[in-house]
């Protein structure tokens, strides 16, 4: 192991893993957002807590496939409803769509993704290893093409466009047409728009929210969750007048900024970079990412585009369908092609951020009074996959009878789990590392006065309370009671 110079065959073990969850990992120099050693780590306590698995890894890994285990779906899950929540079931303005993954060809021709979603390619001459052009540039400064292979070589081919839209057959007969995996979940919504004005009569502005999976054939996919060729978009196609698209552009700007803040990601690993005429999608008259600080620098989290009328019209000429709305003025109607503002989100990148800004390091005391590192996710109360963990001190009865019934009662408000493996201290740890906002232990006075002791994450603190308290507390949506101040305990490891 090179940093630390031990000899440790376990580290052969995770080097495997660690090149199935990346198959690109960056060089430590690039690590602009902390030192490489700590996303390291970082990224074996999410393999080994499970939150992102190895896809298909008995049979060796799949590059780029990932799976979420329990935990980690039920995160991705909390930040979809979340998203979900307050794009779109919050908004008067809004509703939502689910479209199907496999769309008529004709769909992505008329959408310009036929022959203009592609990315430069470029092959190194020595390892015939493939990148993308622009990122190798950016790895390397602006200073031509280098391959992060072993020999540095600088020799490489022409660029050459790379269409990275997946084809699948459909149909049971070999000559089937192949039609494309959709790459975004947005053309469902523009295909859809005259049904949707028809059915349910909106005014604008509205909007049309939609969460699925996309596929696109990346070249260079890597850096865990960042880039993979299957991933999951939360999407909201925003229709508004023409003349107010400016403004409604500057708005979701702004919204989708402070849904991040108030997410808990710190401002200052968020910023702001806007594309205007070439330098925006071949759809869109301006475009602002939102990037975050990742391991590996700053990266796209959250695109918005104003598309203007580009879908609607394009959908409008190829089908022949009149994609335009009748608008009632003083005037008279008018009919009117909706411009679209489109705030596109991925949900795996945001899991990446919130997990990439939540995780901390601290140095504590343990038992014995030694000073030793804890690793835990700062995760928030509503987010967290386990809410509260319930730890009967010792797995005699009736300590785990009655930690099991007071899960049952708890399940029903928040989400929870009963750990009675190993010692109480490395069981807290277990949960710092999943980022368990709350642990609740059942010791031996319990069964005689009612109570138990809850302890916070952040702090460590704890207090001793009766347990239907904690039940009424837990179950408050703020959580603010939780929000435990006061001098770091130092944690027995007892049991």
């Amino acid at each position: 192991c090179p940093p630390c110079g031990e000899k440790q065959m376990r580290v052969v073990g995770w080097r495997r893993v660690a090149s199935t969850l990346s198959p690109s990992p960056p060089a430590p120099q690039s690590q602009a957002g902390g030192d490489a050693a700590r996303w390291a780590r970082m990224y074996e306590v999410v393999r080994r807590r499970g939150l992102v698995l190895p896809n298909s890894e008995v049979y060796g890994g799949l590059a780029s496939a990932l799976d979420f285990g329990p935990l980690g779906a039920q995160l991705k899950k909390n930040l979809r409803d979340r998203w979900w929540r307050d794009f779109v079931e919050r908004r008067r303005n809004c509703m939502g769509l689910e479209s199907s993954v496999l769309m008529n060809r004709a769909v992505w021709e008329a959408a310009g993704h036929l022959s203009s979603f592609t990315d430069p390619l470029v092959e190194c001459k020595l390892c015939h290893a493939r990148f993308r052009a622009d990122h190798l540039e950016q790895g390397s400064g602006g200073q031509g093409y280098m391959c992060p292979c072993p020999q540095k070589n600088t020799d490489f081919s022409e660029p050459k466009e790379f269409n990275m839209l997946f084809q699948t057959r459909y149909g049971c007969t070999e000559d089937s047409p192949m039609i494309p995996l959709r790459p975004e979940t947005a053309q469902g919504i523009f295909t859809q728009f005259p049904a949707i004005v028809r059915n349910h009569r909106p005014r604008l502005p509205f909007g049309v929210g939609q969460v699925g999976k996309s596929f696109r054939n990346e070249i260079s996919p890597g850096h865990m969750l960042f880039r993979m060729r299957e991933f999951e978009q939360m999407e909201l196609e925003f229709f508004c007048k023409p003349e107010e698209a400016t403004h409604w552009y500057q708005y979701w700007v702004q919204e989708s900024l402070q849904w991040l803040l108030d997410l808990g990601i710190p401002s200052e690993m968020l910023r702001c970079e806007e594309a205007v005429g070439e330098e925006a999608a071949h759809y869109a008259a301006c475009s602002t990412d939102i990037e975050f600080l990742f391991s590996f620098g700053w990266g796209e989290l959250w695109g918005i585009a104003n598309r203007t009328d580009f879908d609607l019209r394009a959908h409008m000429l190829a089908s022949g369908k009149d994609f335009s709305m009748r608008e009632l003025q003083e005037s008279g109607s008018t009919h009117t092609l909706p411009y679209c503002i489109e705030p596109a989100l991925g949900l795996d990148r945001l899991m990446l951020a919130l997990l990439s800004a939540t995780y901390t390091e601290e140095e504590v005391l343990s038992a014995d009074g030694q000073p030793t590192t804890r690793s835990l996710f700062r995760l928030p109360v509503d987010l967290a996959p386990i809410q509260m963990a319930v730890l009967p001190l010792s797995k005699k009865e009736p300590l785990v009878s009655i930690a099991d019934s007071f899960a049952d009662r708890l399940c029903s408000q928040i989400r929870c789990e009963v750990d009675v493996t190993q010692s109480i201290g490395k069981r807290y740890r277990r949960q710092d590392e999943v980022g368990t906002p709350f642990c609740v232990t059942v010791d031996f006075e319990t069964p005689h006065d009612g109570c138990v002791t809850i302890r916070y994450r952040d702090s460590m603190f704890q207090v001793r309370m009766p347990m239907d308290q904690v039940v009424d507390i837990v179950s408050d949506s703020n959580a603010t009671l939780w929000d435990f101040q006061g001098p770091q305990s130092t944690e027995c490891s007892t049991g």
